[in-house]
């Protein structure tokens, strides 16, 4: 039976969908911060990145996808969401990157597939463009790379929906539950600021990338995606009907079979 949660109210109440049993679960210290892990399945690995002030749980329905699919699916928690850890220093999507890298060699992947939604789509990105040896492909969902691409946030029942399952989550997983006010001070502070690349930084950017835009998309203007697939070499644009910024827990049957057409090409 096909999914619709157009409204987040499934996912206000319950979550994504639960994940299945891990193969490998643990954590990798780097740079200050304890960085959490789990991965499923066997075959070529799909490394998941979730949005700000998500955690990699939001990719149930997508784990479930993968592995049915014969892949490996590896989620992380960005340092300072979820179960992960963080330091006193500020957010950065360059720091994040470097996470994934550090997770990346304790499983001892060479190469993997990269599929980011909002913050982690901007993080896949930025690790292609400084470590495209490590990297298969960017499936790139919902995000900008410098501050023009952002609409002004409009609240909506269906946002609210949203942060308060991450106000929850964020209780029940963090190692500092009572800093959530702080927390989201601090994402918002990185996502206010970064990224900058500016078109000469895009066009050096070698791995093959689709860029995905919602069609009712709540944060990131239509326009600057279509310029971020026009400016990267090779980069496609994808629009998916019907579905807005979270269109992963909304239509996952939708948004899965643009993700593993992706896949497909890249891990062959």
């Amino acid at each position: 039976m096909e999914i619709y949660d157009d409204e987040l109210r499934r996912f206000e109440a319950d979550g994504a969908a639960s994940l299945p049993v891990t193969n490998d679960e643990g954590t990798v210290e780097h740079e200050g911060a304890r960085i959490w892990y789990s991965t499923y399945g066997s075959g070529s690995p799909v490394i998941l990145l979730h949005g700000g002030l998500g955690h990699g749980g939001n990719w149930g329905y997508q784990v479930a996808a993968l592995v049915r699919s014969g892949y490996r699916a590896v989620l992380i928690d960005s340092r300072g969401h979820g179960r992960s850890t963080r330091d006193a220093r500020p957010f950065s999507y360059e720091l994040m990157g470097s996470d994934v890298l550090a997770v990346m060699d304790a499983l001892r992947l060479e190469k993997a597939g990269l599929v980011g939604w909002s913050d982690g789509a901007c993080t896949a990105l930025i690790l292609a463009a400084k470590a495209p040896s490590r990297v298969e492909g960017v499936f790139f969902f919902g995000c900008n790379m410098d501050p023009s691409g952002v609409n002004p946030i409009e609240p909506s029942p269906t946002l609210n929906r949203c942060f308060a399952r991450h106000a929850k989550d964020y209780a029940l997983l963090s190692a500092t539950p009572e800093h959530f006010k702080d927390f989201v001070e601090d994402v918002g502070l990185m996502q206010r600021t970064q990224p900058n690349y500016s078109a000469d930084d895009l066009a050096r950017i070698s791995v093959p990338v689709v860029i995905v835009q919602s069609e009712h998309e709540e944060f990131i203007r239509r326009e600057h995606s279509e310029y971020l697939a026009q400016t990267i070499p090779g980069a496609e644009f994808l629009l998916l009907k019907d579905v807005s910024h979270f269109a992963p827990l909304q239509r996952p049957e939708q948004f899965n079979a643009a993700m593993l057409t992706f896949v497909g090409k890249v891990l062959r």
